[in-house]
């Protein structure tokens, strides 16, 4: 064999080693606790028989869940536009979930399961729309196609709020019952991550994922 095809062979070997190492890369996870330390705004809802229950303090779990996501996704996420479906109903004059975490291209469907009229709306700039008024069983739907976050609310109802949060990436999660959050697959590599909370946002935290391994990062909102 010549030095020439030595050479060529050497140097095949040196990609085909390189390309296998790239291939074997896996992802790993980022995951942590989200604690808040700051007064959360009180349930700006009319008293109703559901106080008398277990809604008011759905209401007020559902307010402490925060939305952790990555600031900088890896390249190729952005490419991501087709989203499924989500639901955010219309219960005893509040809106549930009080905050819903979406990928961009995700149609939102808004059902009235209260009997009286609602009106869903918004003049956010990624999404402003105007659903008028419809009645009990009804419901209608809007597509997200920017990213960006959306205040919704009921034109009847003023104590009616709510947030959508529209990625165009799916490296994010909602915190449980307890704060906690885990986003997987996400490739090695650097990012800023955020954590927020009722339009309250953490400063960008730089955490490095390693190759197929998990990351611990907590935050405190004040």
């Amino acid at each position: 064999m010549t030095r020439a095809l030595l050479a060529l062979a050497a140097l095949a070997s040196v990609i085909v080693a390189t390309s296998s190492q790239g291939a074997g890369a896996a992802n790993g996870s980022i995951r942590g606790r989200v604690e808040l330390r700051r007064p959360l705004a009180g349930i700006e809802r009319r008293p109703g028989v559901a106080d008398l229950g277990a809604q008011a303090a759905r209401d007020l779990t559902d307010r402490l869940r925060s939305v952790v996501y990555l600031d900088t996704a890896p390249r190729g996420a952005f490419d991501q536009n087709e989203g499924g479906r989500a639901i955010m109903d219309q219960r005893n004059e509040t809106f549930v979930p009080h905050v819903l975490a979406i990928t961009t291209g995700t149609t939102v469907e808004f059902p009235n399961s209260d009997r009286i009229y609602h009106n869903v709306f918004s003049l956010s700039k990624p999404r402003t729309f105007d659903l008028g008024r419809y009645a009990v069983g009804r419901s209608k739907s809007v597509r997200f196609d920017r990213p960006g976050i959306v205040r919704v609310f009921c034109d009847i109802h003023s104590h009616m709020s709510a947030f959508i949060l529209v990625f165009n990436h799916p490296f994010f999660d909602m915190t449980d019952g307890e704060g906690r959050y885990r986003i997987d697959n996400v490739p090695p590599g650097t990012y800023n991550v955020v954590a927020w909370n009722e339009g309250v946002a953490s400063e960008p935290r730089a955490v490095t994922v390693p190759d197929g391994a998990t990351t611990e990062l907590d935050f405190s909102l004040r």
